[in-house]
């Protein structure tokens, strides 16, 4: 049994932790540990999460110095992991039960160059309660040009720490986007599996990091990770259009994706999708 390393970056969401911390305690799954960072709170995050972790050794609680951002938070969670396998869990998100248990399930069974697994997620309201299945989440057709713009994976994304270890890491600098910059990353040292079931409970609420009053500023910082992502990989051209050498705007970056919501790519990503090719 592979060990679990549930990673938890917060900053000022202690009044939701207690569905969060109630959804890890009842995992089916029994082998992992939570890695809780929190960026310098200024609400009683601490006194909420440590009272509800108590003296439970499979928690660890630990704060940054000053505040540093989303990026250097997550990036220092995984650094203290000592899981085989991670995922990050927003504290004021929640798991279902078998969550953990169905991801590294399909590890098990997934040839060897699988490096992560990631489920459809539902949309919450603020007291958690499920409205709607975000079924834009699909299994991606893996390769050099995959961006995931327009987004097709998402939590809850599972993935190998050796795999992590392979590349640059997290950038710390980002304050959004992170996510995408650690798929990006992820998926150049190897493939990804899609488990159709919905195993996450993604909470919307007006403080939500990632949601309507960052929206600006997640599509640029996304933008910059793209790009970084081009200059990784080396690609200069995109269906004839030059990549920048350096960022411009992020209108620069998407327009070179535009090709991909058009009808013929979409059928063809599905055909090699389905086919593995």
């Amino acid at each position: 049994m592979s060990k679990i390393s549930i990673l938890i970056a917060n900053y000022n969401n202690g009044k939701y932790f207690s569905e969060c911390y109630d959804s890890i305690i009842s995992q089916s799954y029994e082998d992992w540990e939570v890695i809780i960072v929190d960026d310098c709170s200024t609400d009683d995050s601490t006194e909420i999460i440590t009272g509800l972790i108590k003296d439970d050794s499979r928690f660890r609680f630990y704060q940054n110095n000053t505040n540093k951002g989303c990026g250097y938070t997550k990036g220092k969670c995984i650094d203290l992991a000592t899981g085989d396998l991670c995922a990050f869990l927003d504290p004021d998100d929640a798991l279902y039960p078998y969550a953990l248990e169905r991801s590294a399930d399909e590890f098990k069974k997934s040839r060897n160059n699988i490096i992560a697994v990631y489920s459809q997620l539902i949309f919450c309201d603020e007291k958690l309660n499920p409205r709607e299945v975000f079924t834009k989440i699909k299994q991606v057709h893996n390769h050099k040009l995959f961006f995931n713009a327009p987004i097709q994976m998402s939590a809850f994304f599972m993935f190998k720490r050796e795999a992590y270890l392979k590349t640059s890491g997290i950038n710390p600098a980002l304050k959004n986007a992170v996510d995408q910059d650690l798929y990006l990353k992820l998926l150049e040292t190897g493939d990804a599996r899609f488990i159709n079931e919905v195993l996450y409970k993604y909470r919307l609420h007006s403080n939500g990091i990632s949601q309507q009053t960052s929206k600006q500023s997640a599509k640029e910082s996304f933008a910059r990770v793209i790009h970084e992502a081009m200059k990784r990989r080396k690609i200069t051209v995109i269906q004839n259009l030059p990549v920048p050498e350096t960022f411009t705007t992020s209108e620069e970056i998407y327009s070179l994706l535009n090709y991909q919501t058009k009808i013929p790519y979409r059928l063809m990503n599905k055909i090699r999708t389905s086919l593995h090719i």
